[in-house]
């Protein structure tokens, strides 16, 4: 029976609850919970996988509570965009691989690909990635969305020449081949090939199709 002030026996059904959400401290609601959901985002995706993935698993890797996640990101969809986009960093990138104008476009494109691939903390989640895109519609619709969205737009507006978006398109499709067959699939000798020379190859072919009226 409960006494008047409510302090009486709470109702068994709502303890569970309690007990599992974690104290709302400075360390699960402070400046640094976004970057640990992110980190163990990527952890989550590269270990799991898209399906197995979860935003209940992602926050209790973090230390929060799953409600942060979706207040820092919203659904499942958006972690993942934001796993991409850690991995890629293109609002420090891209404009670095713009500003030297077309000249050497291509090969500061390559080189900036290529090295994010070589990158051993961030080839994790994007393996993760690329396998999820292939056997996951939803997967794969947020990765092109963030490939059209973030990456290929604003490559396409930096170029003067016709069907900019398409050029664009093409150098993506050619670089996640690449990715593919040397990452995923592990093709050799492409598997095994120094990185230099993958970049000293693929820079002119980026370069035509992103420049070349």
């Amino acid at each position: 029976m409960t006494t008047d002030g409510g302090s009486g026996p709470q109702d068994p059904a709502e303890r569970p609850r309690r007990r599992g959400r974690p104290a709302r401290t400075a360390e699960t609601t402070g400046p640094g919970a976004r970057e640990r959901i992110l980190e163990a985002a990527r952890t989550e995706f590269a270990e799991r996988g898209y399906d197995k993935t979860s935003v209940r698993g992602i926050a209790k890797k973090a230390g929060v509570d799953a409600a942060l996640v979706h207040h820092y990101f919203g659904t499942k969809d958006e972690v993942f965009a934001a796993a991409i986009e850690v991995s890629f960093e293109p609002a420090l990138v891209i404009p670095a691989i713009l500003s030297g104008g077309t000249n050497g476009l291509g090969e500061r494109l390559a080189r900036y690909f290529i090295g994010v691939w070589e990158n051993p903390a961030s080839r994790a989640p994007l393996l993760a990635i690329m396998r999820s895109a292939l056997t996951h519609e939803a997967a794969a619709k947020v990765l092109r969305g963030f490939v059209l969205r973030r990456l290929l737009e604003r490559i396409a507006e930096s170029l003067d020449v016709p069907d900019a978006t398409f050029r664009a398109e093409l150098a993506a499709s050619h670089m996640i081949g690449i990715a593919m067959l040397r990452y995923v699939i592990k093709a050799e000798p492409l598997a095994s090939a120094e990185p230099e020379k993958i970049v000293a190859m693929v820079a002119p072919t980026l370069q035509r199709y992103l420049t070349q009226a």
